[in-house]
């Protein structure tokens, strides 16, 4: 019976070791019957090696990312999770870095001895933050990415994590704003609501985010954005003003080169065809002449039959310089401020 036990023991082990990237925790190893000698024999003979204390990889050879990730978490003991740039690695909101630290959260009940090579956090709430299904070990993505904003440098930083996490579709405005409420203490936490809010509008990314405010800042007609039209082939438009029949394309580098620019030709080309007008613009236009962007925004979609005015967001504002007189009474002050109802001087 003892040898159908141990035997039953060992299987177990080894399917364990195979779900951990061919790692076992001295305590695993215990559990089905090695003892700390035969432990000591496989590292003696070379067909073991020590990655951290009490830590071991079941074989000779270099370790994978996700080898070392699953090391640290085994180190860290009881309840540890992969958290901040290793858990967004994990979530596929980076790519992992082999020459950068592991990132593990435990429970802030214990202390962990410093590990080589692997940075301890500790929370309070865990429990709660913890991915109940992944693996290896890992905060939610949307505490994922509180978790990195509470750390960003600035509100640029904090607008990437955000658009990126609902832009490749690993979470939703609405569980961000969730995960956000749950917190009491939150850096930029008015960044992340109006981020938040700006993407529950339909902007995916920095650029599409910097579009809406632009319109938003000089009253051009409000589009609607990442529309989908399903033919031959699906085609998704950044931002689409129907009553002019005007695109905007927003081209950032990723996916406009190569086969990413001959798909954009052709959507172009058959908007063309079928009656409408594209508008493109790239981060050079949007961050660094908006006002520019805005009155040509609104002078094509002026002649394509929007019967409204644009608002200049400024005294220099370009907009103001373009468009025809604005209605008596609207005022617009710097920075976008919002049209005034006191009468023109």
């Amino acid at each position: 019976m003892v040898g159908v036990q141990r035997a039953a023991a060992t299987r177990t082990l080894r399917d364990l070791i195979n779900r951990q990237e061919g790692l076992v925790s001295r305590q695993q190893a215990r559990r089905a019957g090695w003892t700390d000698d035969a432990i000591r024999a496989q590292l003696v003979a070379g067909r073991w090696q020590r990655l951290h204390r009490a830590v071991y990889a079941t074989y000779s050879g270099p370790l994978s990312w996700r080898a070392r990730v699953l090391a640290a978490v085994l180190a860290a003991g009881p309840g540890a999770v992969t958290s901040h740039e290793t858990a967004a690695a994990l979530h596929g909101l980076r790519e992992p870095h082999a020459d950068e630290p592991v990132h593990v959260t435990v429970p802030v009940s214990r202390r962990v001895e410093p590990l080589p090579g692997v940075t301890v956090h500790y929370a309070h709430r865990l429990d709660a933050t913890r991915h109940p299904t992944a693996w290896p070990p890992r905060t939610r993505v949307e505490d994922t990415v509180l978790d990195l904003v509470d750390r960003a440098a600035d509100p640029v930083e904090v607008e990437a994590w955000v658009t990126r996490a609902c832009q490749r579709r690993r979470t939703t405005p609405a569980r961000l704003s969730a995960a956000a409420g749950r917190r009491r203490k939150l850096r930029f936490r008015r960044v992340v609501q109006a981020l938040v809010d700006d993407v529950a509008a339909g902007a995916e990314s920095p650029l599409e985010l910097e579009y809406l405010r632009i319109e938003r800042r000089h009253g051009l007609p409000r589009a609607r954005r990442q529309k989908r039209y399903v033919g031959q082939r699906v085609v998704r438009v950044d931002a689409e003003i129907e009553s002019a029949r005007l695109r905007v394309e927003l081209d950032g580098r990723t996916g406009h080169v190569e086969e990413g620019a001959f798909r954009d030709r052709r959507r172009d080309n058959g908007a063309t065809v079928d009656g409408q007008a594209t508008l493109r613009y790239g981060a050079a236009e949007l961050f660094g002449t908006p006002c520019e962007v805005a009155a040509e925004v609104a002078r094509v979609a002026r002649t394509r039959g929007w019967a409204e005015q644009p608002r200049p967001c400024g005294p220099g504002c370009a907009v103001g310089r373009a468009a025809a007189p604005l209605r008596a009474g609207v005022r617009c002050g710097p920075h976008g401020a919002a049209p005034s109802d006191d009468p023109a001087p």
